[in-house]
C-alpha cells in the first residue's frame, strides 16, 4: 500500500549558503523552462530586448545559464564533478544580478540566487575559488581596507572646503571605495545634497571597504569578519541611519551582512538608506528643491543592488516534506520592494527633463555586468553586458543614461567610449545636484 503523503519524512533545511545541500531540492527541481533567461512576453513589446541573463548572453552554452548551473551544482554536491578552470569560469563569470532569481520565482519559486552564491562558497571551501583577480582585491582589502589598494590616507580626499561634515549626527554617510577613490564626483554630490537639504551627517573616522566583493565571490569567513567590524564601528557612533549612494554597498549592508550574521535586516541597529530613498523623501517633504531646468532626454538604469536584490533579509530554517512543502511558512524574496519608484519620481521632478523608459525596466532590467566580482575577473563579460544595455539607450533616443551606482557608471562610461556613442553617463547624485536650488 502506498505510503501516505503525510508520512513522508521531513528534511531539515535552511536558507544558509554555507551548505550547498540546503538547495539540493531547488537544483533538482529546475525544469529548464528558461524563465531565468527570457523576459516573459507579458512584459515585452517584442523579441529584440527579451533576454535577462548577462552571463548566458555572453556565452550561450547552457552551462552559463542558471538552468545549467543547477545541474552543475547537483554534480558538485554529489561528488560527480570536480573543480576545473572551465567549471570555475562558469561559476564566476556571472554578475549575480538576480534576474534569474526573480524570473524563476514567477514560475517555480526556486532559490536560484542563493544556489549561485552557495556554489561560490563551496568552491572556496574546497580550496578551488575564488579567481586570482579576486584574491588580489581581497589582499588589497586586508592590507589597506579598500578595493583598489590605494593608500588608506587618501580615502577622504574628496571632501572639499564647501562640504560640511558633522562631528555627531543621526545620519552617517558611507561613501564606499568607488566614490572615495574613483568617483569623487559622486561622493561630493551626495554630501552636497545632504548639506543642501539641511541634514547634518557624520562619517566613520576610519571608513573601510564594505566587503561586497569578498562575500560575492564566496569568501564568507572573511566577509563575516568585515561585517562584524563595520557594524561595530557604525553602532558605536549611535547613528540611526546609514546613507550610501552605491548600490553595491547598499545591498551589502542591508542584505549580505544580515545573511552572513544570521540576523534579520531589522536587527542591524540602524536603517540602511540609499541616496535615492533619502532624496525622494526630502523632495516630498519640501527640504530638497529641484528648480534648475535640465533640458535633456534621459533614461534610468535600475542598478541591481537597489532593485531586485534589495528585499530585506530574514533568516529561515525549518523542514521540507511532501511535494517540497516547507514549515514554517517561507516568505520569498521576489525583488518587489526594490527602489523603483523613488529615482523615477526624482528625475520626473526636474524641470525640463524628459524621462523615457528602456524596454527592460525595474526587476526585468538588464544588468550592466560589472558587479559582484564579474568585471574584476571577466572584463569581457562586463563589456558585453554594458554594450547590450546601451542598445536600449540608443533605441529610446536618450541623451543621458542615469544610474545609481558607481560600478554601473564606470562600466557604462567605458563602453560608451569604446562604442563612440554620444550618450552621456551620469550618476543620479550628479543629476540631482545639477537641478538643486542654489
Amino acid at each position: 500500500m502506498p505510503k501516505d503523503r503525510f508520512d513522508t519524512p521531513k528534511k531539515p533545511v535552511a536558507l544558509d549558503v554555507t551548505d550547498l545541500s540546503n538547495f539540493a531540492y531547488d537544483m533538482s527541481r529546475c525544469i529548464k523552462c528558461k524563465g531565468c533567461y527570457w523576459v516573459e512576453h507579458t512584459y515585452m513589446p517584442g523579441v529584440r530586448f527579451s533576454t535577462r541573463c548577462p552571463a548566458n548572453v555572453w556565452n550561450d552554452f547552457d552551462a552559463y545559464g542558471a538552468f545549467g548551473k543547477c545541474r552543475i551544482g547537483l554534480g558538485v554536491l554529489e561528488g560527480k564533478l570536480q573543480w576545473t578552470p572551465k567549471l570555475l569560469e562558469i561559476i564566476y563569470a556571472d554578475p549575480l544580478c538576480g534576474a534569474c532569481d526573480v524570473g524563476c520565482k514567477r514560475n517555480l519559486d526556486l532559490e536560484i540566487e542563493l544556489i549561485l552564491e552557495s556554489l561560490r562558497v563551496k568552491a572556496v571551501q574546497d580550496g578551488a575559488g575564488p579567481m586570482p583577480a579576486h584574491k588580489k582585491v581581497a589582499d588589497n582589502i586586508a592590507s589597506v581596507h579598500n578595493h583598489f589598494g590605494a593608500p588608506a590616507a587618501n580615502r577622504k580626499k574628496w571632501i572639499t572646503k564647501d562640504i560640511k561634515v558633522a562631528a555627531k549626527a543621526d545620519t552617517l554617510y558611507f561613501a564606499g571605495c568607488s566614490a572615495s577613490y574613483r568617483n569623487p564626483e559622486i561622493a561630493q554630490a551626495t554630501a552636497k545634497i545632504l548639506n543642501g537639504s539641511g541634514t547634518p551627517f557624520m562619517m566613520l573616522a576610519d571608513e573601510q571597504c564594505c566587503g561586497n566583493m569578498i562575500y560575492s565571490v564566496g569568501m564568507i569567513d572573511q566577509g563575516r569578519e568585515i561585517a562584524k567590524t563595520n557594524l561595530e564601528m557604525v553602532r558605536a557612533t549611535g547613528a540611526k541611519r546609514l546613507v550610501t549612494a552605491c548600490a553595491e554597498c547598499y545591498r551589502t549592508w542591508k542584505v549580505d551582512y544580515p545573511k552572513m550574521l544570521d540576523i534579520p535586516t531589522s536587527e542591524l541597529g540602524f536603517e540602511v538608506v540609499h541616496l535615492v530613498e533619502y532624496a525622494d523623501e526630502a523632495l516630498k517633504a519640501g527640504k530638497l528643491k529641484l528648480t534648475k531646468p535640465q533640458d535633456i532626454r534621459m533614461t534610468y538604469h535600475d542598478s541591481c543592488g537597489i532593485s531586485r536584490l534589495a528585499d530585506p533579509w530574514t533568516p529561515w530554517k525549518g523542514t521540507r516534506g511532501w511535494m517540497g512543502m516547507v514549515e514554517p511558512r517561507l516568505t520569498r524574496r521576489r525583488g518587489t520592494t526594490g527602489l523603483y519608484k523613488q529615482p523615477r519620481d526624482l528625475l520626473g521632478a526636474i524641470p525640463g527633463a524628459q524621462v523615457v523608459e528602456m524596454p527592460r525596466i525595474r526587476e526585468n532590467a538588464f544588468c550592466c555586468g560589472a558587479g559582484r566580482g564579474a568585471k574584476v575577473a571577466y572584463p569581457d563579460l562586463a563589456d558585453s553586458s554594458a554594450k547590450v544595455r546601451l542598445e536600449e539607450v540608443r533605441e529610446v533616443g536618450a541623451e543621458v543614461l542615469v544610474s545609481s551606482c558607481p560600478w554601473c557608471k564606470n562600466n557604462f562610461g567605458q563602453a560608451v567610449r569604446e562604442n563612440g556613442d554620444a550618450v552621456k553617463v551620469m550618476d543620479i547624485s550628479e543629476v540631482i545636484l545639477a537641478s538643486m536650488q542654489a
